[in-house]
């Protein structure tokens, strides 16, 4: 794994970018400092870029969000979620897993959310012991985002009956501007440890990555994947067989002794230490994007 300042020296190995949205183009309130500028250089450089996303929403609802931080459509080629790809597995039904499921659903999850199944033909119903799966996209601010405590009611009542259950995003937490929240890939480990059969869609698996792939129209040798989570990003590129670059300053910063307030960089060996610990091996590592 290569220490680079930025993606400027790595920018001639690679034609296309998957690029990790929350903890690498912004914090969840602001990009953060020489993401635009960096993404302005990519695109004058000819290189294609599709952002990569584990937000339990479709395409089209994370698109306004992205423009109102600044983050405009010229910057990018298309953007892929996990909401995205769950609606479309919902909707097709051709993976044998989603064919078993049925038709009624309890969404654990706010409903800011819905968009992930709106317009399909499901039922949704609030007793798990009328259901048939359970869809998951995760916490409810009005429960709370921190703690899984107020969500293990409905939580065991789900286990209780053996639902099945689809995890929309496979992060177990996230930073939104200085405060760390679950995901709901908490919940969803919580509910695998039970026993109860989980489908986790998103990063680091499979299906999303194809989806971006297709997006990104560029040889998988010429593809470099940039993310913040060793378990999700990286992980990912390595099941996608695409390269990957870690990103050192979004949810492992702290741990790797960087800083932002301080405008401290994260250690590298440590960085290199822990990749290693993971059974992983990016290409290279960055402090954040940055040119």
């Amino acid at each position: 794994m290569k220490w680079h300042d930025g993606l400027s020296g790595l920018s001639h190995d690679y034609d296309g970018y998957i690029l990790d949205l929350w903890g690498v183009v912004h914090n969840g309130v602001a990009p953060y400092p020489g993401v635009l500028e960096c993404l302005q250089r990519l695109r004058e450089a000819g290189r294609r870029v599709v952002l990569l996303s584990n937000a339990p929403r479709r395409t089209a609802t994370v698109e306004p969000g992205l423009r109102r931080m600044g983050v405009s459509a010229d910057l990018y080629d298309g953007i892929m979620t996990s909401g995205e790809c769950t609606h479309r597995m919902l909707a097709d039904r051709t993976d044998p897993w989603f064919a078993g499921l049925g038709r009624r659903m309890v969404h654990l999850g706010p409903d800011k959310d819905v968009d992930v199944y709106a317009g399909l033909d499901l039922d949704v119903v609030n007793d798990p012991a009328q259901a048939d799966f359970v869809l998951n996209t995760g916490p409810d601010a009005e429960l709370g985002e921190e703690e899984i405590d107020p969500y293990l009611p409905l939580l065991e009542q789900c286990a209780a009956h053996s639902l099945p259950m689809i995890c929309a995003n496979p992060d177990q937490q996230v930073i939104r501007g200085s405060q760390r929240l679950i995901c709901a890939g908490a919940m969803a480990s919580w509910y695998e440890n039970r026993g109860r059969s989980v489908r986790w869609i998103g990063k680091p698996y499979p299906e999303v990555y194809a989806l971006a792939l297709s997006l990104l129209d560029v040889p998988r040798e010429r593809v470099l994947a940039l993310g913040d989570a060793l378990a999700t990003d990286m992980r990912g590129a390595t099941t996608a067989g695409i390269d990957g670059c870690w990103v050192l300053g979004g949810i492992h910063q702290e741990m790797l002794g960087g800083s932002w307030a301080h405008n401290r960089n994260p250690d590298y060996d440590l960085a290199v230490a822990e990749a290693r610990a993971a059974g992983l091996a990016p290409v290279a590592c960055v402090p954040s994007l940055r040119w």
